[in-house]
């Protein structure tokens, strides 16, 4: 916001520079963007009255002016204005005058032949406006001739361009920042009076009545009826303090809304009130508050012709929309030269309904900003007050009815907080007191009563046992935003500086360290990565598909209006978009977090998911172009592999209940007994639909299940483990077996009858076909056995081997063939 210090200056007492001011409400919380010295656009321009103007001898659209700028002789200038002529007062640059807006300095030159010396100035050049289409003329009774020019113009004056942060909403008015530089510095403050303006309604037909249809989105709304304005333009006072703060002056009616808006932070509207009465056909006016029906349409005051959506907010008058709430008004119900009735608008809207209602129409303005961040419903009726006052005064309307709906239900004056001197002191440690004063280097409670009291709050002290507390009473323009002891903490070291804390350190350091959890995922990222799998990010926000999806309340567009329950569609959409655009295919992991909803309980887990996929040496030299696509129990190996450098030992069980992978090649990973995740092929029918290549894996891990089995136990741990010196012995085994066995299950009833001489297993054959039994499989394995003391013999392999054998029989049923 842009902050005029001659209008700062009649609400508060300011006794420091520009640059210091800025530096004091930058420390404390609003930063100040820029200082705008507007004193330099205009240094050397004076008052001047033109005496003479005369057509230039030597050119058709130069004029020769004698100007008196109070000098002992009036000075010849050339000017190629339009409007120049005789007895026009103007401001006059005088030779060495620089003017920064349009890069110039004055000297002594000739036009044409003719001296001139000095410039006749427009407002463009003097940097009040893009454009002018002559020299500016003051109308002045008793001009002071030769004096300067820019307390006339407002440009006596610095503009701060402060930013205030979401939570300070009153920030946003000249009033809130008046309030703040009174707190910090303890300089009297002015509020501007607000006196009752009295209603005569005299009429026994009231003409206006107001109706809130979304109490939840308008929690005040009031309207004002005054008849008899006159358009006019805003007086000088009015147009520059609008031009300091960037606001185009457009009449003074419209003038005074963006007045009081500038002044108190409170958003007003000004309605035609005969058009509105022509736009319904009916005298009488019923003002609404609704959100928008489909079909319904709204030309704003941009001239754009907007279509109404749901969440669009609109204020309606006999229930025909007039205006987006608190956004912008209507073309057709504005006020214009002609206008002599006004509906004044004065309400409170939910931030969340102009937030939707602004990101719905693609249109912010300064009124939805202020609605955004908050506005303070107490201070609403002081606002539409002074707005009423200053339109009786500058446009000579009489206000003669008033209608006002409300659905506040806590009182809006005031919030009491709890704050202890003890906790206070604690969070803000000691202060730099100097060494030999004797007042303590803490906080006292005299000094923590001043700072509050300051900013406006009520204090009631309480003292028991040494211990200092109060029971503090915000203020209602800072209800939103001091709401916790910590707030009213914060703002204590605020405006007592925290430069005056001292740098204080723990007075015994410890070294830091990650636990184990953090140390076990930072494993996790580095073997997947040793493995080849580059790590990926995704939104964790989706489109709204399922019926477990946690949806978003305000979400920014439709393909973010959820949040994800899985993590595979970000890797299929990942893999495609990368061979769109000629990168190959993508092999990659993501770790993130899953949301889903189980009736009404909403719940959320880390997981871990990747893919696999394509040849990643196609186009190589060593394969002579062709295309090698990896295979199930490569991508498999790649998983087993990443298990074994993690010291885990993972098994596979059949599934087929996975939506986007083939149901006969996925597996279910288990961990411990505990179900880890799945593992499998891209389905065939999502593969044709995506045009990728066949040989397409996924798999999704529950990452807090696999961190709990690497931190826990003996796995968290690494023991060193001597190789044998003594060579293996291994033994085959053959055998015929129902296909619904799965290998997994049968290595492990193979390592448990073998015992602790088995050092290893491994399929190494696999046949269907000729002379397999139907509806079943040949297997291989090879069993290797090693003592790390003795060479073993047949005598110990044989009855392992063997029992085995037995084991395979009784819990399989398998038909041995070795």
């Amino acid at each position: 916001m842009r902050i005029s210090l001659n209008w700062l200056r009649e609400l508060v007492d300011i006794n420091m520079t520009p640059e210091q001011l800025a530096e004091t409400l930058t420390v404390a919380g609003f930063e100040v963007e820029d200082i705008e010295d507007r004193s330099s656009w205009a240094s050397g321009v004076v008052l001047g009255k033109i005496l003479e103007a005369t057509q230039h001898p030597n050119a058709d659209k130069l004029r020769v002016c004698q100007v008196d700028i109070g000098a002992a002789e009036p000075l010849n200038i050339v000017c190629g204005a339009p409007n120049a002529k005789t007895d026009l007062i103007v401001a006059v640059a005088t030779i060495g005058t620089y003017l920064p807006k349009v890069d110039l300095k004055l000297k002594k030159t000739k036009l044409r032949g003719v001296p001139s010396e000095g410039m006749i100035c427009s407002l463009s050049e003097l940097g009040l406006e893009k454009e002018s289409p002559g020299i500016h003329s003051f109308n002045l009774e008793n001009p002071e001739l030769g004096s300067d020019v820019r307390p006339l113009l407002g440009l006596d004056d610095v503009i701060l361009d402060v930013t205030a942060t979401a939570n300070r909403a009153d920030g946003l008015s000249m009033v809130g920042i008046a309030r703040e530089i009174a707190a910090l510095t303890a300089a009297p403050l002015r509020i501007p009076e607000a006196a009752g303006v009295l209603i005569k309604a005299e009429k026994a037909a009231r003409e206006l009545s107001v109706n809130i249809s979304e109490p939840q989105a308008c929690s005040i709304y009031t309207g004002t009826i005054i008849e008899g304005i006159q358009i006019a333009p805003s007086p000088q006072w009015l147009k520059q303090r609008l031009q300091a703060a960037g606001v185009r002056p457009i009449n003074n009616v419209v003038d005074i809304t963006n007045y009081i808006l500038l002044e108190w932070g409170q958003p007003l509207h000004a309605f035609d009130r005969d058009r509105l009465q022509k736009m319904t056909a009916s005298d009488h006016l019923t003002m609404g508050v609704r959100f928008g029906k489909s079909g319904e349409s709204l030309k704003t005051l941009d001239s754009q012709t907007r279509s109404l959506k749901d969440e669009t907010l609109v204020i309606t008058a006999n229930d025909q929309p007039v205006a987006l709430a608190g956004i912008m008004g209507g073309e057709e119900s504005e006020v214009h030269e002609g206008t002599q009735n006004l509906m004044l608008e004065a309400a409170v809207f939910s931030s969340v309904a102009i937030r939707r209602s602004a990101r719905s129409q693609g249109l912010r303005t300064e009124a939805s900003t202020r609605f955004e961040r908050g506005v303070n419903p107490a201070e609403l009726v002081l606002a539409c007050r002074r707005a009423i006052s200053l339109i009786t005064e500058l446009a000579g309307g009489i206000p003669t009815q008033q209608e006002s709906a409300s659905n506040l239900i806590d009182d809006v004056t005031s919030s009491q907080v709890s704050l202890r001197l003890s906790r206070t002191n604690e969070i803000l440690g000691s202060l730099k007191r100097g060494e030999n004063t004797l007042v303590e280097s803490f906080l006292q409670p005299e000094e923590v009563e001043a700072i509050l009291t300051a900013l406006g709050c009520g204090l009631v002290r309480q003292t028991e046992e040494k211990e200092v507390a109060w029971t503090v009473t915000v203020p209602a323009y800072r209800a939103r935003d001091l709401e916790r002891e910590i707030d009213l903490i914060e703002e204590v070291a605020r405006l007592y500086g925290y430069d005056n804390f001292s740098d204080t350190l723990p007075a015994q350091s410890v070294p830091g360290y990650l636990p184990a959890d953090q140390l076990a995922l930072r494993q996790i990222r580095t073997v997947f990565r040793a493995a080849g799998l580059t790590e990926l990010m995704h939104y964790s926000l989706v489109k709204q598909e399922g019926e477990n999806q946690v949806l978003i309340a305000n979400p920014l567009f439709v393909e973010y209006s959820a949040l994800r329950t899985e993590m595979l569609s970000g890797l299929i959409d990942a893999f495609a978009f990368n061979l769109e655009n000629g990168n190959g295919p993508l092999n990659g992991f993501e770790i993130g977090r899953v949301f889903w909803k189980e009736g009404e309980i909403y719940k959320e887990k880390d997981a871990l998911a990747g893919i696999i996929g394509g040849d990643p040496m196609q186009g190589h030299w060593t394969q002579g172009g062709r295309e090698q696509p990896i295979s199930w129990f490569e991508a498999k190996g790649i998983l087993e592999a990443i298990f074994k450098r993690l010291y885990l030992s993972v098994d596979y069980q059949q599934e087929s209940q996975i939506e986007q992978l083939h149901p006969g090649r996925t597996a279910s990973l288990w961990l411990n007994g505990n179900r880890l995740g799945i593992f499998g092929q891209l389905h065939p029918q999502l593969q044709e639909k995506r045009e990728l290549p066949k040989e397409v894996y996924l798999f999704e891990f529950n990452l807090s299940l696999l961190i709990e089995a690497m931190t826990q136990g003996e796995n968290s741990i690494r023991k060193f483990s001597s190789f044998s010196t003594f060579p293996p012995s291994d033994r085959d085994i053959a055998f015929f077996v129902p296909v619904e066995v799965s290998v997994a299950d049968l290595e492990q009833c193979m390592i448990k009858a073998a015992g602790n001489l088995l050092e290893s297993i491994k399929l190494f054959d696999e046949y269907r076909g000729e002379h397999v039994p139907e509806g079943q499989r040949s297997l291989a394995f090879r069993l290797v056995y090693r003592a790390s003391d003795r060479t073993l013999t047949d005598a110990e392999i044989e009855p392992k081997q063997q029992k085995v054998r037995e084991a395979l029989v009784k819990e399989f049923n398998v038909d041995l063939r070795s």
